[in-house]
């Protein structure tokens, strides 16, 4: 139970979510941010200078203190074995980005195995609803769009094509060598060029996890280039392969995301409707969960219980997947979850895996809410039920949920309080919905978004993403980095629980733009008709930015490389191992990527100056660390101008109203999109 009063005004910004905790701190009510006040960090584990990875440890090796004048310096320890801080810190973060890209690659393993059931017909409620990014993926994988040469030739149905295509995607995961098709074929040639010089092309995504795994286990690898060397590979394999083919299936089955109006924050809840919260980061039975949910048998259920109608409503990534494909509300990101509970409303919260609290069993034991688990990956000690999900019976599993929350809805028992806040989004800006809005039908293309770059209105692109952290004011350094940015004409690509928190503070909206964004952006938002900071999905749509970045390489212009480009990314509240991931292969494609909230590897100044320094020499990005996120925002500016500098395009130049001729030409120098 909650110890004492501390005001609600130092835990988030979010006024909605404190009056939850207000509630919360009246009833004696235990939430997240308690149990941090009670658990303090270790100070060396949270440098990652703590190993434990034999049992004749745990070895602590903090830095020496420095010498006083006119005494000697003393060396710095070292594990029973003889491990150095760089040895030990390095092993930490490698395990941390081997733990992130098995959380996205086992997604993808998943929407991998029903892309297949679909294929063959033995996944009811599902269809191949992106035809055309279908054939786009199989084109990549070398799969046969038609058969028959001449008069002969006959094209393949969308489920012939498939069932080819989830063989080859399939067979990636225990790939032993060569190299896996995203990566070798979607980054720039001259990225490519580069991982192969380094040796980093991932073989195989479980090959690569599996290796770190080996590499640092006691008395094996102790040399921290060569581990952060086989992390970039890992972290490659992620991004530029698990993550992208978990985006790009998910496309292919539930549609490629194109802008939607919905709501945000926990206002989105309605007292006199059955509520059930979808809550983790796989989208394959939420899909089905709202397809059952706008049923007219459900919904008659739903009024023969005393309720008006079922309100569906997301946290973390399963929301931001059904929110921009879907418009259903979001009502908080992974710090809400608890918060969503204490309103008495939320007749049941679904979730599958990723980013649940364990202390939720235990919360909805105060309320009347069902805590239904449906992932065999992602089971909860003290959870109300287990609804294993399964492809072959998707919609019945989706209405047997449905139908425990309907049943639970006459069950309330602590008031109902719902605060009043809620605000509109406009979310769904896919990489290729960016493109169409760029240039429409014909001319599609990323050129426009280079042109107004190199022009001046827009400085940049600010990639801000990430979890969480509650050692963080919740949501403030995801507001006060993206305000920063927007405000300084960096127009900012958002994924994940940043883009959940710019939602709620009304950032995704093209109204927005008059109000927070310099001159330039402003311009370009208001003449597109765009949001500042364009929502592009979950954790897995990461890979969305990476496909962006390359798309505006090959539009020309602005250098040959995503290295090249006026980009930086940031995760200002960051928490998970996934976080670590995903910053680690930006880093790797040559971004600069500048994290807030805190830093795992400052045990070793050794390996912190190497990731910090060392690799924008070898891979062209390098990490960063800042705690105050303006001024995080500012080095993502300062390394923005730079970029813009190297280009040539730092100076104001006088602009050219192209006629068609130059344009035409134009578009043969550079081998168009």
């Amino acid at each position: 139970m909650a110890e004492e009063v501390v005001k609600v005004e130092s835990r988030t910004v979010d006024p909605a979510e404190q009056q939850m905790l207000k509630r919360a701190q009246a009833e004696g009510i235990e939430t997240i941010w308690d149990r941090a006040d009670k658990m303090k960090p270790c100070p060396i584990g949270s440098e990652g200078a703590c190993c434990r990875i034999c049992s004749q440890g745990p070895c602590r090796v903090p830095p020496p203190k420095k010498a006083k004048p006119g005494e000697e310096q003393k060396k710095q320890a070292v594990g029973v074995c003889g491990a150095t801080a760089e040895t030990i810190v390095a092993r930490n973060f490698a395990r941390m980005v081997a733990a992130g890209s098995a959380a996205h690659t086992d997604h993808a393993r998943g929407v991998a195995h029903l892309f297949k059931e679909v294929a063959h017909g033995r996944a009811p409620g599902y269809e191949l609803k992106d035809a055309g990014k279908l054939r786009a993926i199989a084109r990549d994988y070398d799969v046969p769009l038609s058969v028959g040469e001449g008069d002969d030739k006959k094209s393949r149905s969308k489920e012939e094509i498939a069932q080819d295509l989830a063989e080859k995607v399939l067979a990636e995961f225990g790939q032993q060598s060569g190299e896996l098709v995203f990566s070798s074929k979607r980054a720039p040639k001259k990225r490519v060029e580069l991982w192969r010089g380094l040796d980093v092309m991932p073989r195989g995504f479980d090959r690569e996890v599996v290796e770190i795994m080996h590499r640092t286990h006691m008395g094996v690898d102790q040399d921290y280039k060569n581990i952060i060397h086989q992390c970039t590979r890992c972290a490659i394999s992620d991004g530029w392969g698990g993550s992208m083919l978990a985006t790009e299936l998910q496309d292919v089955l539930f549609g490629t995301p194109v802008p939607v109006l919905g709501d945000s924050n926990l206002g989105v809840l309605k007292e006199d409707h059955v509520n059930v919260i979808i809550h983790g980061h796989e989208p394959l039975l939420p899909e089905l969960i709202n397809a059952a949910s706008q049923d007219p048998e459900m919904l008659e259920y739903a009024k023969s219980k005393g309720a008006k109608g079922i309100q569906l409503a997301g946290i973390c990534c399963s929301a931001n997947e059904i929110l921009m494909r879907h418009g259903i509300p979001v009502a908080a990101n992974f710090l809400g979850q608890e918060l969503a509970i204490i309103t008495g409303a939320v007749d049941a919260m679904v979730v599958d895996v990723q980013c649940q609290f364990q202390a939720l069993a235990s919360l909805v034991k105060c309320f009347h809410t069902k805590l239904i688990t449906t992932d065999e990956r992602g089971r909860i000690e003290g959870e109300t039920m287990y609804i294993p999900f399964d492809d072959h019976h998707g919609p019945e599993i989706a209405r047997k949920v449905l139908k425990e929350a309907i049943d639970n809805f006459p069950n309330r028992r602590a008031p109902v309080i719902i605060p009043e806040q809620k605000y509109p989004c406009v979310v769904g800006f896919s990489m290729e919905t960016i493109r169409y809005l760029l240039g429409g039908s014909i001319r599609g293309s990323y050129y426009t978004l280079n042109d107004n770059i190199i022009g001046g209105r827009v400085r940049g692109i600010g990639g801000v993403v990430g979890c969480n952290n509650v050692r963080t004011l919740h949501d403030n350094a995801h507001l006060s980095m993206v305000k920063e940015l927007i405000k300084n004409d960096v127009v900012v690509l958002t994924t994940g629980c940043n883009a959940i928190a710019c939602a709620k503070e009304g950032l995704l909206t093209p109204e927005a733009a008059i109000k927070y964004c310099g001159a330039g952006l402003a311009e370009v938002c208001e003449t597109v008709g765009i949001p500042p900071v364009l929502h592009m999905g979950s954790c897995v749509d990461n890979a969305r930015i990476l496909l962006a970045a390359a798309a505006c390489v090959r539009a020309g212009g602005l250098g040959n490389d995503i290295s090249d480009l006026p980009a930086a990314g940031a995760a200002p509240e960051w928490m998970s191992e996934k976080a670590i991931s995903i910053g680690h292969y930006f880093v790797s494609s040559g971004v600069y990527t500048i994290f807030s909230a805190a830093w795992p590897t400052t045990g070793s100044e050794i390996l912190t100056d190497y990731l910090f320094h060392g690799l924008e020499s070898e891979l062209g990005g390098m990490w960063d660390f800042e705690l105050d996120p303006v001024v995080a925002a500012q080095k993502m500016i300062a390394h923005i101008d730079k970029k813009r500098a190297a280009l040539g395009i730092d100076k104001a130049r006088e602009r050219v109203l192209f006629d068609m001729a130059m344009r035409r030409e134009m578009e043969t120098a550079t081998g168009g999109e």
